[in-house]
């Protein structure tokens, strides 16, 4: 059992089953006090197994840092509620004045809501208060591959 174990493409060519339990071995294995350093292009399985990451491009280190700094950044917030949410209430957020969009979380029990404009997460949160939804939380929510996208262009994605 080596304090450090290095994978490169641990999940790859692996089934759905497989891939799961590649996954939590890695947390397992981490959990239990040792480093884990996984290479690999399948941003969906870094973002489940990772708690840090290195993006690099091109042989240039572009970002280091947490899984959840590197993805805070973007205009899409994560409102989760002590309740499911209600389509007519899905409705009402979307019509607010600068809010893009509103969606249902695939559990229902919160909303993925993107910013347009200058709208700002403490007048959103005001206007949901308003709505009386029960909030236990908002923050950002951005998938890494639209922040590893946004760091190698140099742009937003």
């Amino acid at each position: 059992m080596p304090d450090l174990l290095i994978l490169d493409e641990p999940t790859n060519g692996l089934d759905p089953p497989q891939i799961r339990e590649m996954r939590d071995v890695m947390i397992r294995y981490a959990a239990g006090g040792r480093t884990v350093i996984v290479s690999s292009h399948l941003l969906s399985e870094v973002e489940q197994s990772c708690t840090h990451l290195v993006v690099m491009d091109r042989g240039r280190l572009v970002q280091a840092g947490p899984v959840a700094e590197i993805t805070g950044s973007g205009d899409t917030l994560l409102i989760s509620t002590a309740a499911e949410v209600a389509e007519p209430l899905v409705d009402k957020v979307a019509a607010l004045p600068g809010i893009g969009s509103a969606v249902r979380t695939d559990d229902g029990r919160g909303l993925l809501v993107r910013l347009d404009g200058d709208t700002s997460s403490s007048v959103l949160i005001a206007e949901l208060v308003r709505l009386d939804v029960p909030l236990t939380g908002v923050g950002p929510h951005r998938r890494l591959e639209d922040a590893f996208l946004t760091l190698i262009s140099g742009g937003s994605a």
